[in-house]
């Protein structure tokens, strides 16, 4: 019981680490950070709410003076790196539209080919697209 108490504050531990040193998350990793640091208060206060069309943030929201101080600041965290994901993935085009012009002359747009291409050419590509890419969650 005690070795599962430790092994369990080590990986809140390395989540929140990680989670303070993240920029832009993605979903998937934003549900396994809110599992660790809501799954009680989830279990407690918004048991019935649909994992769909935000129900559970909406849940959380309606009863945040209810949850704890850890699951509001992670909550607030999360939710600030979702919408930093959303905003790179829509500025990835205009950031790296020079590199595209540069190293994807000839191939296809649409289907993700440019990405392809870009990825490929990663040594070659700016800096700056390639934070680009990162912050976007595409590499």
């Amino acid at each position: 019981m005690k070795y599962l108490r430790v092994c369990a504050t080590t990986v809140v531990l390395m989540m929140s680490v990680s989670l303070a040193s993240a920029q832009t998350v993605g979903f998937a990793d934003a549900i396994k950070i809110l599992a660790a640091s809501c799954g009680n208060d989830i279990q407690a206060h918004c048991q019935s709410a649909s994992l769909a069309n935000n129900g559970i943030t909406n849940c959380l929201e309606k009863n945040q003076s209810r949850i704890s101080q850890k699951c509001n600041a992670d909550r607030l965290v999360v939710i600030g790196l979702i919408e930093a994901r959303l905003a790179a993935q829509s500025e990835v085009a205009k950031i790296c539209n020079r590199d595209m012009a540069q190293y994807c002359k000839g191939v296809k747009p649409g289907a993700g080919h440019m990405l392809r291409c870009l990825l490929k050419a990663q040594p070659s590509v700016s800096a700056k697209c390639n934070e680009a890419i990162d912050l976007a969650g595409y590499r």
